[in-house]
């Protein structure tokens, strides 16, 4: 297979303390790269790097097969329990720099427990940074995860009638992305068909952008 042939896309996970950041990036990954466990403070404390296998045929563009390989890095939550938001932010951007700055980034990924309501400071801080990190083309350039989605079924409710009750801040979020979201269960493990319908979808948010990234420098 030649390099034409091959697809890599960079991800970022931003999100506060307990969001699901590191697990989510796993999934994503169909690997244990990132260290994930329930604390009652924050984990992780440096930004980390993980890459995919190849997921080969998994795609079609151009009339050729794509084979793709992923890129996620992982990230400190924000705000921090035991770093300072300005310690935060400076690694965030140096990372950015440093792991994106040539290839660019394809899209961030706010992630946000779906048994957890997205109101208030904290709220507007985590919407906040990604407005920083990324600058003034955020909006098209950033997805919603949803962690934890296994609730909204235990709670008897469909992801529509879910999103329907959510906060007017996170409407407003949803709606500023452009409707941009994806929703990640709980159950099964991280190589199901799960990973390939989150991959898929967060593909057709990349292909709306044409395939273009965001550069850092």
């Amino acid at each position: 297979m030649t390099d034409t042939n091959k697809m890599t896309i960079n991800l970022v996970v931003f999100g506060s303390t307990q969001s699901g950041k590191s697990s989510a990036g796993n999934v994503l990954l169909g690997s244990a790269d990132f260290y994930s466990t329930f604390a009652p403070g924050s984990i992780t404390k440096d930004c980390s790097l993980g890459r995919s296998c190849h997921l080969r045929s998994f795609m079609r563009r151009g009339g050729q097969e794509i084979s793709l390989q992923i890129q996620v890095l992982d990230t400190p939550g924000y705000p921090h329990s035991k770093l300072s938001t300005r310690h935060v932010k400076q690694e965030l951007k140096k990372a950015l720099v440093h792991h994106f700055g040539q290839d660019g980034l394809h899209l961030a990924l706010l992630v946000q427990r779906a048994d957890v309501p997205f109101f208030g400071q904290e709220a507007s801080n985590s919407v906040q940074l990604v407005q920083e990190l990324l600058g003034d083309s955020w909006k098209n350039y950033t997805a919603v995860l949803f962690t934890h989605a296994e609730e909204i079924e235990e709670a008897g409710l469909s992801e529509e009638e879910y999103l329907h009750g959510v906060s007017d801040t996170l409407l407003t979020l949803l709606n500023s992305v452009q409707q941009r979201y994806v929703f990640l269960y709980g159950k099964g493990n991280q190589c199901n068909k799960q990973r390939i319908k989150i991959l898929e979808r967060i593909m057709e948010f990349i292909k709306e952008n044409h395939y273009q990234a965001i550069s850092f420098s």
